[in-house]
């Protein structure tokens, strides 16, 4: 196998090869026990095509239309016919990652035989992979079942040297064109072959595994500024003990407060309070404010880890599936409804609720700083000169809309069906559109996360000459070192915003506390 690329086997394909395939551009190839279920499961539908019996997908017409027997000579016809009509996508263009991601779990699910496609198609599908061909593909045309018919399609569609896309340095141009420029021609589809392709919850399942990958970064990164913020306003590390989180015992949970534990822990900062004070009196900071003092629970349980978890095995066991109708088995095709997105869209849906509370308490760990009467000493709105400089009164601002745009995305899409094919397709998933929202809803939890972080920094520093944790210290040494300035007079705050947004996003934030204390959980 060639350095760096990906091999897809009759077996479960990987989250990280997911990502490998999707994000970073990795060429993929097809294993020998592909190519020979591949060969199996068409030998299969060849026979089934010369018989004089109707079958499904095969020899007859679709959804609705699926009475009417389709004679031989019109077969191809048939195909080309499906993918033309069903590559009805419109609306702005999906992002190139979402596409490959498509097309590689696509073609994982060619790759068990159990599809009928014909193995130079599937060896098509991958070599635009490989050589980075990536069909235009639109924002609305899915409904979430019977696949994601549309985006399917025009991806379907390129295969046959139709529609349009654009080539490995991103130019827009004709199929068959970026095709030719490979040295790759179109195929003509055989019986069942346009159905085989369009007939997966891809795309859903693509965008599920990459926002699983980010949440994993963003979750960890949520507790590294949950612990910036209880340090900044002098809140207790004691509530995170785990003899305290033990008494409720969600695994989440654990993990969130430990992570919390181990963040804080060598703080000079929570240390100037926990004792006796200087002049003998004891801390009053008796109980902090729940964004504070339950950040392991909403972090953990109720509201991250362990529902993400449950999306986890969900998406694990869609990488295990063959989702076609009808599917070629040992000797004979069948109708099914697996290809019903409802697994799917429940638990993007799950994951959207998991971004917008994650945020939610992240915005009002933030709040806290900025106001006089709750901040513990620190500046109103962590300003150099109050009244005229406003500090960091609008980046609180910007968290609140992006916190209430991700409510809105939280409404879950699964719970709505509008009927489609003549009454045939009667109940739909819309999981589609609920793996639209969640990456929009990615993005919005990674940019209120980064505002609270670029705000306890500002903090931290303004605690001074009292030291931060070596793990929360080389978080604010990170934003420093990255040209985030500490605090001062007022200065164009969007760029800061921006950059700590991109820290957050590549994991760096994340990797400058791991580098100081080992992987968080």
């Amino acid at each position: 196998m060639k350095q760096g690329t990906v091999e897809v086997g009759v077996g479960p394909i990987g989250f990280t090869d997911v990502v490998a395939v999707a994000r970073e551009g990795r060429p993929v190839r097809l294993s020998a026990g592909a190519v020979a279920a591949i060969q199996q499961g068409r030998a299969v539908v060849e026979k089934l095509a010369a018989d004089e019996a109707p079958v499904y997908g095969i020899s007859t017409g679709f959804g609705a239309l699926a009475t009417r027997h389709i004679p031989a000579a019109m077969r191809a016809q048939l195909q080309r016919s499906l993918v033309r009509s069903h590559a009805a996508g419109s609306g702005p263009e999906v992002e190139r990652e979402v596409v490959r991601g498509l097309m590689l779990l696509r073609l994982s699910t060619l790759a068990t035989g159990h599809t009928g496609i014909r193995l130079e198609t599937a060896e098509l599908m991958a070599a635009m992979l490989s050589h980075g061909i990536t069909p235009v593909v639109h924002e609305y045309g899915s409904l979430g079942c019977s696949g994601d018919l549309a985006p399917l399609s025009h991806c379907a569609l390129a295969l046959i040297g139709e529609g349009q896309v654009r080539d490995a340095a991103g130019t827009l141009m004709p199929a068959a064109e970026a095709l030719a420029a490979v040295g790759l021609a179109p195929v003509e589809l055989g019986p069942k072959e346009g159905l085989a392709l369009i007939n997966g919850t891809d795309g859903m399942l693509g965008m599920l595994v990459m926002a699983l990958t980010d949440l994993d970064v963003l979750l960890r990164t949520a507790d590294i500024a949950a612990a910036m913020s209880v340090e900044g306003q002098l809140g207790t590390d004691r509530v995170f003990a785990a003899e305290l989180q033990n008494l409720r015992p969600h695994p989440g949970q654990a993990d969130s407060a430990a992570n919390l534990v181990a963040l804080l822990a060598g703080s000079g900062v929570v240390a100037s309070h926990r004792g006796p004070q200087p002049d003998g009196t004891l801390c009053n900071r008796v109980q902090d404010a729940y964004s504070l003092r339950c950040s392991p629970q909403v972090h953990g349980h109720g509201a991250a880890r362990d529902t993400l978890a449950h999306a986890r095995l969900v998406a694990a066991r869609e990488l295990k599936s063959a989702v076609d109708n009808p599917v070629v088995l040992d000797d004979r095709v069948e109708s099914n409804g697996n290809f019903h997105g409802a697994p799917v869209a429940y638990v993007l849906d799950f994951a959207a609720i998991v971004a917008a509370d994650v945020a939610s308490i992240s915005e009002r760990r933030t709040d806290r700083f900025l106001d006089k009467a709750r901040s513990n000493g620190l500046p109103p709105f962590l300003a150099d000169d109050p009244g005229v400089d406003s500090g960091h009164m609008i980046a609180q601002y910007t968290q609140a809309a992006v916190v209430s745009e991700l409510k809105r995305l939280a409404v879950p899409a699964s719970v709505d069906s509008i009927p489609s094919s003549a009454m045939q397709e009667d109940h739909v998933s819309m999981g589609w559109s609920a793996a639209r929202k969640l990456r929009r809803s990615v993005d919005g939890l990674t940019r209120v996360i980064a505002i609270e972080v670029l705000t306890a920094a500002r903090a931290l520093d303004l605690r001074r000459p009292l030291e931060p944790s070596p793990a929360t210290g080389a978080v604010v040494a990170l934003l420093r070192e990255s040209g985030i300035e500490g605090p001062g007079p007022d200065r164009h705050l969007s760029p800061e915003i921006e950059a700590c947004v991109e820290l957050v996003r590549s994991g760096a934030v994340l990797a400058a506390a791991e580098a100081v204390i080992g992987e968080l959980k």
